[in-house]
């Protein structure tokens, strides 16, 4: 995998999408942003937009707001219905275009995905993913449907959209009337696909009109739908027809439903995984295909372009990690791109539970006002003791300011926990954050000293006016009888390969850092790269599942009682579960840990005594903060600013880290 790829022509090259002329193929693809049903702050959303078209993004895409009442997808005012909401969006569109951008407003109803009283849906059937049984839609409430999203496309317009898309995918409710899985209706508007995609070519007719000939009507259609009683790729393609038959001007894809238990986004999914089912719509129609899922690098979405796989390419995290992705690859610096890790701790995980959304890696991503740009009054000399990822984010912020910054790191490579996080199945991309990240601090004039620990006699040579300590965190001890058995390690010591594993292990710890661990030692180092037809068989994409080949026999232990996995994230943890499931690895909770001894791990459990045998036991129970050095930084008077672990270890929380990090660094 690579940032870099030589011929970025295509990628570059404008297109024609109805009559709007775009700069480039880049779209910035709809997500959630938590502020659509917040008016108030939609000078905070156009900030944000208005920077992605700043860095050259040929489209945008809105995250999506309901054509009315029913649509909504929570128990919030999410909708554009009303004239007098024209001016609120104006706020958004003004800045976009100011910038030189286009965007377009996604209209989405949630049918049976709404969590609020009044979902609908064409039958109620509930979803499995929502405790509410939806109230079918009558013939009135259908035809009154149609004309909403033919309103607030008008509306969309009156606001200085560039266009709209339709919300054709992911399981809401026009993937609900098209599914014989959702739609069990005997009238019209239900039996045979021709009549189950009735709604959405009215939709699409309506739209069509009330824009006119001009803006913009894209149409999200489910590329791959991944569930059973869903589309299969010959109706997914006499679909596509359909709806550039009755006046779509491209296609955007979309992959999966919401309840689909597949993953579709997260690092687990190969880049471009999804490709082949892009191209079987591009080849079913004549107007633009946009590709989507898991295309976070320059060189996949050219190599896209360029083999005629997809005539555009969406990024929606891709975007959100890095403003200028485009300006990037434009300038012969895709190298220095931010890359999207796939994490989504800080997007979906975000809007999940309530939030507005961020960037793990890219603080800035929705506090754009929060940042200073300007070169600070007064040029200091600054130093940051550690190169993890509060420390490197520290390091940039100061340095684009204009400060003389040196970042010290004790290892060989800067990075800290993300680089030993790279190691692990799906984490791969981590790596390539790195990569991205160094060279920005190099080109920001960032002196990197590695190799070698600080000390305060350098720290004291070096005359600095700050000090930043980010030293991170060291691992929690075991604390019991035979705790330093030397079968007994911790997970620094397995992941930077200077221990290795036997055929049986003991992980100690039910977090985070736990489950990867699990994980890493039930594939093996040596599992290879991921790749598509893998990824595919074990999911059970075009088959039956291939379960995984575990290559050690893992069990993990936690003393609290309960699952695991209750701290892992929203979007993401559902997938290591299964993985770990499918690796045959065994999860002992509610454990009192008694001694460690030839035989192995005693415990107790419910009054119950055993053995856990075992050649390794991995001790990923807890950290404390690093911050010795800030203590005697303190104690002589130095200025100090603590982030990162140093400053609070408890659960290792990245996204804080960085934030931290940056802030700090931006505000000096």
């Amino acid at each position: 995998m690579s940032l870099v790829n030589r011929d970025f022509s295509a990628l570059l090259s404008p297109i024609r999408v109805g009559g709007v002329t775009l700069a480039n193929r880049l779209v910035m693809g709809s997500m959630h942003t938590g502020l659509e049903s917040h008016p108030e702050r939609y000078d905070t959303l156009g900030r944000f937009y208005a920077a992605r078209a700043k860095g050259g993004a040929g489209l945008i895409v809105t995250g999506g707001f309901a054509p009315c009442h029913a649509g909504r997808m929570r128990d919030e005012p999410a909708t554009f219905e009303r004239p007098d909401q024209v001016a609120a969006h104006q706020r958004i569109t003004g800045p976009v275009h100011a910038a030189g951008g286009r965007i377009i407003l996604q209209i989405l109803h949630a049918g049976r995905y709404g969590y609020h009283p009044a979902i609908v849906a064409p039958s109620p059937i509930k979803s499995p993913i929502n405790r509410d049984v939806p109230v079918e839609l009558t013939e009135d409430a259908i035809l009154a449907t149609i004309a909403s999203y033919a309103n607030t496309a008008r509306l969309a317009i009156a606001a200085g959209y560039d266009g709209v898309e339709v919300m054709g995918s992911e399981g809401y409710l026009i993937s609900q009337f098209l599914a014989a899985r959702t739609n069990h209706r005997t009238d019209r508007w239900g039996g045979p696909l021709a009549a189950r995609a009735r709604f959405p070519l009215a939709v699409v007719r309506a739209v069509r009109e009330a824009l006119g000939e001009g803006p913009i009507l894209s149409y999200r259609i489910s590329a791959l739908e991944l569930i059973e009683g869903g589309l299969d790729d010959a109706e997914t393609a006499w679909l596509a027809g359909q709806v550039e038959a009755a006046g779509a001007d491209c296609l955007a894809t979309g992959i999966g439903w919401h309840e689909a238990t597949i993953p579709t986004i997260a690092g687990v999914v190969p880049h471009a995984a999804f490709a082949p089912a892009t191209r079987r719509l591009k080849e079913a129609v004549a107007i633009p295909v946009t590709a989507s899922n898991r295309i976070n690098l320059p060189a996949d979405a050219a190599r896209l372009v360029a083999e005629g796989t997809a005539d555009l390419v969406s990024m929606a995290r891709p975007f959100l990690a890095d403003p200028d992705f485009v300006a990037k690859v434009r300038t012969n610096r895709a190298d220095r791109i931010t890359v999207c890790i796939a994490c989504n701790q800080a997007c979906l995980d975000h809007y999940f539970t309530g939030q507005v959304i961020g960037c793990l890696v890219n603080p800035r991503a929705m506090r754009e006002a929060e940042f200073i740009d300007a070169t600070a009054a007064s040029r200091k000399r600054i130093a940051v003791t550690g190169g993890g990822v509060a420390g490197m984010a520290a390091a940039l912020e100061a340095a684009r300011r204009g400060h003389d910054v040196t970042l010290y790191e004790a290892a060989a490579e800067i990075g800290g926990q993300f680089r030993q996080a790279a190691k692990i199945p799906g984490k791969e991309d981590y790596g390539l954050f790195l990569t991205g990240y160094r060279r920005q601090l190099e080109d920001a004039g960032v002196q990197i000293r590695t190799g070698a620990a600080v000390t305060m006699e350098a720290l004291a040579r070096g005359d600095y006016d700050e000090v930043i300590v980010a030293s991170g965190v060291v691992p929690r001890a075991l604390d019991i009888p035979g705790g330093d058995d030397p079968r007994v390690v911790g997970y620094t010591q397995v992941l930077d390969g200077s221990v290795a594993a036997g055929a049986r292990v003991v992980v100690i710890g039910g977090g985070g850092i736990g489950h990867d661990v699990a994980l890493y030692l039930a594939a093996g180092e040596d599992r290879g790269a991921p790749t598509v037809a893998g990824f595919a068989a074990h999911w059970g994409i075009g088959g039956a599942r291939r379960p995984h080949a575990a290559r050690r026999r893992v069990t993990m232990v936690k003393r609290s009682p309960g699952p695991f996995g209750r701290t892992l994230g929203k979007s993401t943890g559902w997938i290591l579960r299964q993985e770990l499931k499918d690796y045959g690895v065994r999860q002992v909770a509610g454990a009192r840990y008694l001694k460690i001894d030839a035989a192995g791990l005693h415990i107790e459990v419910d009054g119950k005594a055993e053995v856990l045998a075992a050649d390794t036991i991995v001790v990923c129970a807890g950290q404390e903060p690093a911050r010795s050095l800030a203590d005697l930084l303190e104690a002589r008077g130095q200025s100090v600013h603590v982030i990162g672990g140093a400053r609070l270890a408890g659960e290792l929380d990245a996204k804080r880290a960085m934030l931290e990090g940056a802030v700090v660094g931006n505000a000096l």
